[in-house]
């Protein structure tokens, strides 16, 4: 069953005492164990600005953390391709700075050498925008550098190991069965299917003008297919192929090359050893940016947390964050128990029915926008989803 987290921020009003550690408790005691874990998440005091400012840096930051989460998971996605979908291998490859996901986050704290909490929010976000891309980016750009190479390889490796009627002719052809140096003759390589062998043989001398009668040369066969070499005037090449296509025979465009064969096994070689190197190095770019794409998103709810609680809450700051651990099937209770507890934060958006439960007021304005987020997923306090893959 799937993690999740929820970053909440209340007032420290909530406790009778208006004591931060009061406040903490009384969420644990709220949530209950059976529901989810309830964890310290420090979220520092940043440089406010103006009003105007904050309601357009809790867009921003919105639509900031939506692209991380689509980075993140499009990095997992080329972790999952580049392992071939073992699960196991891939777990072990989605760390966070070194740690497993739960333990950083157990243990996170503000990156103040990369991120300075004294520098302006709008700065911070242009910081996290810039990072997020270019993981993004620097992703992709090798993940399409494998994948070009590793088509490239296995068009090699199909010429080794396909049937005739596309593998490389280089060790298979003998020079002496091509008429060569003629200028009017050339010899042309047909591979045709084993159950067509008997009609080929009927039938190709007829094919096309010019045909030099008897000229079938029995080359190779397999499986599949066998392999004549047919010898024709230059003129009419064109034609015979034509009507061997449409007899379902493959003509094999061959010409002979003095150290062909080796050639190739050098060039499959050398494409194996960049495959073999490229491999590493996505696998290397893309476990480095799963942590860092997941750092920066984390850094990003930290920074949503606080414009927010500074647009419910006002000033001076006086709130505590906490991180919830729970899973899909518990994460509707830990809502509920939330917002029954405190929705009175909400003020007028949320009101009671008629049996004295909690429901949103269907009337929901200014506050919504302040939210920054759809009435669906407004709360009477701030909260946040954490759920990485």
């Amino acid at each position: 069953m799937a993690t999740k987290y929820l970053a909440v921020s209340v007032p420290s009003s909530i406790a009778p005492s208006g004591h931060k550690e009061d406040a903490f408790e009384s969420i644990q005691k709220t949530v209950n164990s059976s529901n989810g874990e309830v964890l310290p998440f420090h979220v520092p005091e940043f440089k406010v600005g103006t009003l105007d400012g904050l309601l357009q840096q809790s867009e921003e930051l919105a639509k900031l953390e939506g692209l991380c989460n689509s980075v993140v998971s499009k990095v997992g996605d080329t972790l999952r391709n580049i392992l071939d979908g073992d699960e196991e291998k891939i777990a072990m490859h989605k760390n966070v700075n070194d740690k497993p996901l739960d333990q950083y986050l157990r243990s996170f704290s503000w990156n103040k050498v990369k991120y300075r909490a004294d520098r302006p929010l709008s700065e911070l976000i242009d910081l996290l925008t810039k990072e997020v891309n270019s993981i993004d980016n620097d992703v992709r750009s090798k993940y399409n550098q494998y994948n070009s190479i590793r088509t490239n390889l296995q068009s090699l490796i199909r010429k080794q190991t396909g049937n005739l009627s596309t593998k490389s002719l280089l060790s298979i052809v003998s020079p002496d069965i091509l008429v060569q140096n003629s200028e009017h003759l050339e010899t042309h390589l047909v591979a045709v299917p084993n159950s067509g062998v008997k009609e080929f043989m009927r039938s190709y001398e007829t094919l096309a003008p010019m045909v030099v009668p008897r000229s079938a040369q029995f080359v190779a066969s397999d499986d599949e297919y066998t392999l004549y070499a047919v010898t024709l005037f230059r003129k009419y090449a064109h034609e015979f192929v034509h009507k061997a296509r449409e007899r379902k025979w493959v003509p094999r465009d061959y010409k002979y090359k003095e150290g062909g064969k080796e050639e190739e096994e050098r060039e499959l070689k050398r494409v194996e050893a960049e495959e073999k190197r490229v491999w590493g190095e996505t696998l290397r770019l893309g476990r480095t940016g799963w942590s860092e794409g997941v750092m920066c998103l984390v850094h990003v709810v930290v920074l949503r947390v606080f414009v927010e609680t500074v647009l419910r809450y006002g000033l001076p700051l006086d709130f505590v964050a906490v991180l919830i651990k729970t899973d899909s099937k518990r994460e509707k209770k830990v809502r509920q128990v939330l917002d029954a507890e405190y929705g009175y934060l909400a003020g007028n958006a949320f009101g009671k029915d008629s049996k004295g439960r909690l429901q949103k007021d269907e009337g929901l304005g200014a506050v919504d926008v302040i939210a920054g987020g759809d009435q669906a997923d407004y709360s009477a306090y701030v909260c946040y989803q954490i759920a990485v893959d």
